[in-house]
Parts: C-alpha cells; sequence; structure tokens
C-alpha cells in the first residue's frame, strides 16, 4: 500500500502498473474537496493523451495498480 498525504497530491505524478492506449505517465491536476477542506477525490490527467478521469485519492495507494513518481 502506497503511503499518501492527501493534502500534498497536487501535481503529483503517478506511473500506471498496467498502462492501457500507451497511458503510463500521470499527473494529478486538481483536488476536490468537502466544506471542511477534507479531499474526497482527484482530477487524473494522462501525459501523453491529456485525457482526464477523476477518481477516490484512495485508489493510488493500490499498489497493482500505482506507483509513486514517474518510472
Amino acid at each position: 500500500m502506497n503511503r499518501i498525504n492527501p493534502a500534498k497530491l497536487l501535481l503529483s505524478k503517478w506511473t500506471a502498473a498496467r498502462p492501457v492506449n500507451k497511458e503510463k505517465h500521470f499527473l494529478v491536476t486538481e483536488l476536490f474537496r468537502d466544506e471542511e477542506g477534507t479531499v474526497l477525490e482527484i482530477e487524473l490527467q494522462a501525459v501523453m493523451t491529456h485525457r482526464s478521469e477523476r477518481l477516490p485519492w484512495q485508489m493510488l495507494q493500490d499498489i497493482d495498480t500505482w506507483k509513486i513518481g514517474w518510472k
């Protein structure tokens, strides 16, 4: 399990463990917070295609899917 501080995710870099459609490297481009400021979701953008997807930040903790940094 990747240890993550959700408040420091903005502009962090991630590598997909199993790339699809040549989308291997990703960048967190936005944080979505609730009224108290707690991070709920992130926007993850593929570097190669600029495709974005919104997902719960906890999904980045799965080491079978995501690796911290660009590798």
